[in-house]
Formats: structure tokens, C-alpha cells, sequence
């Protein structure tokens, strides 16, 4: 059977991953607006893909990577903006915010989401997708199109370097 070309089949693929997607591009985007967008761009363009796929899980690992794909278009398109308009302005770049000012804010999810945007983009997706979208390692593989062990790898680093921040930010703060 092929999945995708009927009404209904895209009502059973929204309503079973619409919630996923959204976890997912809210960690990817830091913006929940702009993960709304992403969303309904990615389910519009799966309305509008003419060829089917074999089961529900294909069609949900192709919209997932095409999620993931805008969502990278979109932070382009940020800093490609950003970096525009502070060439016209003159203005110097804008300084991150430290580990100090994260903690003495109390926002635990706000320091998490900081900690994430510091990550690179590959160890970022990988560890979005377990943690928020609660996939299992062959799936993440699937989506990414990595092997299982890279994922897996993936996931390590981007714990060990949000571990490392969050030590350094901690260092920082005791003194």
C-alpha cells in the first residue's frame, strides 16, 4: 500500500507527529513561533509530494528530515540577516550571554536551551531528536541518515559538552 496520496493518510501522519515535529524544532530553533512555521511548512509540503511511501514510518521519517532541513535554512537565513544588518549598522557583534547571567536568571529551561544553541549543529539534531523527540537510536540513524553508532556518538558529546558548560558556568558562578 502506498502512503501519502489520500486525505486520510495525511490526517493519520499529522495528528501522529505533529506534536513530535514541534518538540523537536522549538530545541532546533529556540523560537516557537519559527518552529510553528517549520511545522506547517514541512506538512504542507508532504501534502503536496505526489509520490507515496511504503508505511507510516517512512513518511514519517521524511517529513522529520525535512523539518530538520528547513529548520537549518531557517538559522541560515538568521545569521546571513544578522550578520547583514550588523554590517549596516557598524555595530560590533552582540556578546553571548555568559553562564553567569543564565544562572543568576534561575531559568533552568532557558540556560538549557542557551547551552544547546552552543552546540554544533550535528551533535545539536542528534541529541534533539532523542532527548525531545524521544526516538530511539535507529530511528535518529534513519532520519540523519548515520549509522546507529554515530548517533549514538552524536548523543555523548553533545551530553558531554552541555556537562562541560554547565561545570564551567557552576566554576564561574561559585567564585
Amino acid at each position: 500500500m502506498v502512503w501519502g496520496n489520500r486525505e486520510e493518510d495525511f490526517e493519520y501522519i499529522y495528528e501522529r507527529n505533529f506534536s513530535l515535529l514541534m518538540r523537536v524544532l522549538v530545541r532546533m530553533t529556540a523560537n516557537a513561533a519559527a518552529a510553528e512555521d517549520i511545522c506547517q511548512e514541512a506538512f504542507v509540503k508532504f501534502h503536496r509530494r505526489t509520490e507515496g511511501f511504503n508505511s507510516p514510518e517512512e513518511a514519517k521519517f521524511w517529513l522529520i528530515r525535512v523539518a530538520k532541513n528547513l529548520a537549518l535554512n531557517h538559522e541560515k537565513r538568521k545569521q546571513r540577516e544578522s550578520k547583514a544588518y550588523r554590517k549596516f549598522s557598524h555595530e560590533p557583534p552582540r556578546r553571548q550571554e555568559s553562564g553567569e547571567e543564565a544562572y543568576i536568571t534561575k531559568e533552568t529551561s532557558r540556560q538549557v536551551e542557551e547551552a544547546l544553541g552552543l552546540l554544533p549543529l550535528k551533535l545539536r539534531e542528534a541529541l534533539v531528536l532523542k532527548e525531545y523527540g524521544d526516538l530511539p537510536y535507529k530511528e535518529i540513524a534513519a532520519i540523519l541518515k548515520i549509522s546507529e553508532g554515530n548517533v549514538k556518538v552524536r548523543v555523548f558529546r553533545a551530553r558531554e559538552r552541555l556537562a562541560a558548560f554547565f561545570n564551567n558556568s557552576e566554576e564561574m558562578n561559585v567564585s
